[in-house]
């Protein structure tokens, strides 16, 4: 999947990823926002069209779900992001967030002593 989402369909996503799977309403309650009903059912709908979100029908009323996870949405964002604006270069993304104080050298000890002891644990 290559889809970016829009900032009103990325509000509601995120509304759907917390709440797992849920119907409208519940959909409705977790955008952090003071959209209306139609509105957010209406992206919902947009999120089906681009394969993001599937849906159960109980009834007449539908029941939503994620198709696609927030991690592998944050992953697909992330790598474009690193590739338009740092040749794909993990590198070049961190040393511009070192650079910029976004991120500091005790994060990226700490960071180095996670992913070593992940790496231990493999």
């Amino acid at each position: 999947m290559n889809k970016e989402l829009t900032k009103a369909e990325e509000q509601v996503m995120q509304a759907i990823w917390k709440v797992g799977q849920g119907f409208a309403s519940d959909i409705v309650a977790a955008v952090e926002s003071d959209a209306a009903y139609n509105t957010v059912l209406t992206v919902v709908r947009t999120l089906e069209q681009k394969g993001f979100v599937g849906h159960e029908t109980f009834n007449r009323s539908n029941r939503y779900y994620p198709l696609v996870s927030r991690e592998e949405y944050m992953q697909q964002q992330l790598s474009g992001f690193a590739k338009r604006y740092f040749g794909s270069s993990a590198r070049a993304l961190v040393s511009f967030l070192v650079n910029k104080n976004e991120v500091t050298l005790e994060d990226l000890e700490s960071l180095t002593k996670e992913l070593e002891n992940n790496k231990k644990q493999c």
